[in-house]
């Protein structure tokens, strides 16, 4: 398939997903269960996204730094330390222990 076949195939099916949210009627997005699966749904996607990029390695799972990094992140949140000294808490770990793997 052509690259440039795939992006514009990508970018309609964009468009026509962006379109379909715009066409549901309005009662349907005021029911109670659809405002908690809406505020809901990007922490999912969110805490999954996050688990694939900290456990994943290509094809197989892996425990190394950035499992490390991700726990001194949560272990910060859990002290409800300000956002950025989480992120720094989590960078600062994972370089730690990527240093002294060698």
């Amino acid at each position: 398939m052509n690259f440039w076949i795939a992006i514009a195939l990508t970018a309609v099916g964009c468009y026509a997903v962006k379109l379909a949210g715009l066409l549901v009627p309005a009662g349907v997005l005021e029911r109670p269960l659809v405002k908690r699966l809406a505020a809901l749904l990007p922490v999912a996607l969110l805490a999954a996204l996050t688990a694939q990029q900290t456990f994943a390695d290509g094809h197989a799972l892996a425990l190394d730094a950035r499992a490390a990094g991700l726990g001194a992140a949560a272990v910060a949140l859990l002290l409800r330390a300000p956002f950025l000294l989480v992120v720094a808490a989590a960078v600062l770990v994972t370089a730690g222990v990527r240093a002294m793997s060698g």
